[in-house]
């Protein structure tokens, strides 16, 4: 994919999400969610991750319940926490076990080793007002590698008037040259599967000389 068809798809993106209409018809910068020093991490993460500042238990259970079970399977949990991105990559297991940890022993009462729906609601309630732990890791990076980048570079620093020759933080181009590698590994794959059979899978061996 070219940049200019990134740059397309990015601007229609945005205008898809109802960009906010600025002075002179541009679509003006997503102005990031304020939210207090002090906030807890589920907060953080819904402004920085989903732009959302008003939200509800039953609303964050069911955003983050990917599957649609009812429940947060462990998986889901480390998901919703970024242990998926690439970021995430130079985590220790240990500490991965950790959040597992931590989220069951608060929630997980009848100790089946998922978080049922009523035991995260029971959690939030009026009575014990929970909230999600904040590991130290960061807001939970857990969207695909462009949504990311809309969402915490485009977004804030350009628009639909956005240029070729305006793509140069270092973002724009690390999030190009991971689009590049891609790119070229799809054709280096469609290569192969054109062939009948692909001399790297045959033993060396059986290989003529």
């Amino acid at each position: 994919m070219t940049i200019r068809r990134l740059l397309a798809a990015c601007a229609a993106s945005i205008a898809f999400a109802g960009g906010v209409v600025a002075h002179g018809g541009g679509v003006a910068h997503q102005k990031p969610i304020q939210v207090a020093p002090n906030a807890d991490w589920a907060t953080k993460h819904m402004a920085e991750e989903h732009h959302i500042s008003t939200f509800d238990p039953a609303s964050f259970f069911s955003l983050h319940d990917y599957d649609n079970s009812g429940s947060w399977e462990q998986n889901e949990i480390l998901k919703t926490y970024g242990m998926d991105d690439p970021s995430a990559k130079d985590v220790p297991q240990e500490k991965k076990d950790e959040i597992i940890r931590e989220v069951m022993k608060l929630m997980d009462h009848n100790s089946n080793g998922i978080i049922e729906k009523h035991e995260w609601l029971q959690f939030t309630g009026e009575e014990r007002k929970g909230t999600l732990p904040d590991f130290g890791l960061g807001p939970g990076h857990h969207w695909d590698m462009e949504t990311e980048y809309e969402i915490h570079h485009w977004e804030l620093y350009h628009d639909e008037n956005t240029k070729e020759e305006d793509l140069i933080h270092p973002e724009d181009i690390e999030h190009f040259r991971l689009h590049d590698e891609l790119e070229d590994e799809a054709e280096r794959v469609a290569a192969l599967d054109k062939l009948s059979i692909v001399e790297q899978n045959i033993p060396a061996k059986f290989r003529r000389d």
